[in-house]
């Protein structure tokens, strides 16, 4: 009853004298009990009607919960709003601390002003200062809150009303410009009709109603040529037939009995019967066409995910539930969406790469631009503009020091090392000293100061001979000379058809083992030549192969290499 609302959680005992109580009251032998008004509580009242909710149980038996709240508040918050647009009285004419920076109102603060932001707001110029806004408290009711149409202007609906009757007007008199610019005979009571219509619209204010255009369709009949449809000029009606009898049956597109087969039954065609012509421009591309056009492939798709899903024992059904089916459809997109990207992610993390993914543009893939550019029969551009030379990203014809060539346009092949063309230098960023700079060069080479020495050398062992004898001396000597150049020239170190000499070849060996073994002598560390037998500093061939006998396997370079790609 109303009393067990304001009680807790009973015992046992108390339950049951509560319950004796109710039925003591209703059976009138105890008396009812009273609310907080003094006002007795009919105990016959369901208890779902005098409990009490609990966020409005006062602790005491009650009904109030059930009786209509006076009503305090006046009748119109329920049709009140806010007064846009309400301001509270004249502008104020200087700046007050505390108001708007930009417009000077006391009303709100900069970030929420309306006014177009000023380039010097008022707190600076102390000029155009806005009125303050009118600041209401509309209390609104339980229902005012909930009012979806509450502050709305019914006079706003007037703009509206006047742009659509202004279309339907203009839509109005294109149709019967229309109508009136035929000229077929069977149209001649149609202009009567249109003109019929003008004086109506005349006469009648609110002709041009969206119905009556549709009866006038009819009426008019605008599409009278149309195929598919029949005019009967006498009754101006139109009958439209259930499908056009000028159009070709697809069974007679291609009456070739190996072509696209024909199911009368059911009167489909799966697949197309020209199978040559594309299927955007067919007459009949075939059912299959239509069939995965559209949004019929993510139906299939969907389809295939239920019945996948089933397969794995999650319950999906697709025709019970579609809206379920379609939910885990599309989370199961987005999660195989993300485990891709991070997937994705991962390998690019661990070995990069990112910076290929990029796809160059589409000028540079293809190599072509939309510039027009005509050319004569010698090369010369005579229309357009000609396509710019590509240029790399480092400085390119850029000669310092006085040089004519850039740094590498030479090598010299006696010391293993790069230089300038123009001057024979081997210094980088050096001065360019031109030709005197290469025959200095020429000069300072080692096998010209060799060539040098070795000519003073024989000159000075050899006695002069008389000026006949030392002509033909110096001829001899000359012939022999260009004879061990083409020699020399003709066999190199080591190429061709080698002869050894046993002896000299033991010789070496010995002299190429005591060599390794002084390892503590400075010229023999830094590799330098030991003079033969001979007193010269040539290398023989026998020297040369012990050299190579002696050599350890340890400096080859692919003494230790294992191809270890196939294991």
């Amino acid at each position: 009853m109303a009393s067990s609302s304001a009680i807790g959680k009973l015992s046992r005992e108390e339950f049951r004298r509560q319950k004796d109580l109710d039925a003591a009251r209703k059976a009138g032998t105890a008396p009812a009990a009273l609310d907080e008004e003094g006002k007795p509580i009919n105990p016959h009242i369901p208890q779902y009607i005098s409990q009490v909710p609990w966020y409005l149980d006062t602790g005491v038996p009650s009904l109030s919960h059930q009786r209509r709240p006076d009503e305090d508040e006046p009748e119109s918050t329920l049709n009140s709003w806010y007064d846009r647009g309400l301001k509270a009285g004249p502008a104020a004419k200087k700046y007050r601390k505390g108001a708007c920076e930009n417009c000077g109102s006391m009303t709100h603060k900069k970030q929420d002003c309306l006014e177009r932001p000023r380039k010097k707001g008022a707190k600076y110029t102390g000029k155009n200062i806005q009125a303050d806004d009118v600041i209401q408290d509309v209390a609104a009711g339980y229902a005012a809150k909930r009012d979806r149409w509450n502050g709305y202007d019914a006079a706003e609906f007037k703009k509206v009303y006047e742009e659509y009757a202004a279309v339907e007007e203009a839509r109005q008199k294109v149709r019967e410009e229309e109508i009136d610019n035929q000229t077929t005979t069977d149209l001649a009571a149609v202009r009567k009709v249109a003109k019929a219509g003008k004086t109506e619209k005349e006469a009648d204010p609110d002709f041009g109603s969206s119905d009556e255009e549709d009866a006038d369709e009819d009426k008019y009949a605008d599409a009278a040529d149309a195929v598919g449809q029949k005019l009967d000029a006498k009754t101006r009606i139109t009958v439209r037939n259930l499908r056009i009898r000028e159009d070709t049956a697809k069974y007679l597109i291609n009456l070739d009995p190996s072509s696209a087969y024909y199911d009368p039954k059911t009167r489909s065609m799966r697949d197309a019967p020209l199978k040559d012509v594309p299927a955007e421009e067919a007459v009949f591309a075939g059912d299959n066409f239509l069939r995965f056009s559209g949004e019929a492939p993510e139906v299939q798709k969907l389809q295939l995910f239920a019945w996948q899903a089933a397969a794995r024992g999650n319950d999906v059904h697709l025709n019970a539930n579609p809206t379920q089916g379609e939910l885990l459809h599309h989370e199961f997109r987005e999660k195989k969406a993300e485990l891709k990207d991070t997937t994705k992610v991962s390998i690019l993390a661990k070995y990069g790469g990112a910076e290929y993914l990029a796809a160059p543009p589409k000028e540079l893939r293809q190599g072509q631009t939309e510039d027009y550019v005509e050319y004569s029969r010698t090369g010369q551009v005579v229309k357009g503009r000609e396509r710019a030379k590509a240029k790399s990203k480092y400085l390119e014809d850029v000669y310092i020091n006085n040089h004519t060539d850039v740094w590498g346009s030479w090598y010299d092949p006696m010391s293993d090392a790069w230089g300038y063309a123009c001057c024979h230098s081997l210094v980088h960023a050096s001065y360019c000293s031109g030709q005197a700079g290469i025959e200095a060069a020429k000069a300072s080479s080692a096998q010209n100061l060799l060539s040098s020495s070795s000519a003073a050398v024989q000159a000075f062992k050899q006695p002069s001979p008389e000026p006949e004898e030392s002509s033909k001396a110096q001829n001899a000597a000359k012939g022999k000379a260009e004879e061990r150049q083409d020699r020399d020239r003709s066999k190199r170190l080591g190429e061709g058809d080698i002869q050894l000499d046993k002896e000299r070849l033991a010789k070496a060996i010995a002299e190429e083992k005591k060599r390794k073994q002084r390892a503590d002598d400075e010229d023999e560390r830094w590799g330098k030549k030991k003079k033969g037998p001979e007193g010269n500093s040539e290398v023989t061939e026998e020297q040369l192969e012990a050299y190579r006998m002696s050599r350890r396997m340890m400096e080859d370079p692919m003494a230790n290499y294992v191809d270890t790609g196939d294991i």
